[in-house]
């Protein structure tokens, strides 16, 4: 049973997080999902696993697809779902241009640290899925490095400020915090 405010879900690809996390909120009331993944008009399959995540979502929650994250987490409101945080620092990575830079853009930093202190102050519930990709091997591309990396230090200090951090692994929750 999960009982903390803010409650962070890890897990790897195809894992069960996201179902899991929907399901730690009530399918009856007000929830604000917060649908981090931006649609790809040349990408049929990917547009595909979005629908399908908004297919399964109750009928009485609000889905917002805005991608100043630190922004809609102080505003508090509604329990908040945001899945999730990968395709999140996806957006900032390429928003920034870090794919082609020699350093991580500062501004990128920045802006998980300002999301990580909203949700450190988050006034409400709040849940958080996000991807595990420590546990593979080291990626031979440099953007496959800095994406791991990046995502890793994120989840790192998200956990941190979080009450509650569960890993799924096949389907399976395993309580880290």
């Amino acid at each position: 049973m999960v009982t903390g405010r803010r409650t962070l879900v890890l897990g790897g690809t195809r894992s069960g997080k996201s179902r899991y996390a929907e399901d730690l909120l009530p399918a009856d009331a007000p929830v604000r999902y917060v649908a981090t993944a931006r649609r790809r008009e040349d990408d049929a399959e990917w547009s595909a696993r979005i629908d399908a995540h908004r297919a399964r979502r109750p009928e009485g929650w609000t889905t917002v697809e805005d991608p100043d994250l630190p922004r809609l987490v102080r505003a508090g409101g509604d329990p908040l779902l945001v899945d999730d945080m990968a395709t999140w620092l996806t957006g900032l990575l390429d928003d920034a241009g870090a794919w082609e830079s020699a350093q991580v853009p500062p501004g990128v930093g920045a802006e998980v640290a300002e999301l990580v202190d909203a949700v450190a102050a988050c006034p409400g519930r709040i849940v958080l899925v996000s991807a595990e990709v420590g546990l593979g091997v080291v990626p031979p591309t440099r953007a496959g490095r800095l994406f791991r990396d990046e995502l890793g230090a994120a989840n790192a200090a998200l956990a941190a400020v979080c009450d509650e951090v569960l890993l799924l692994v096949a389907g399976l929750p395993l309580r880290l915090k």
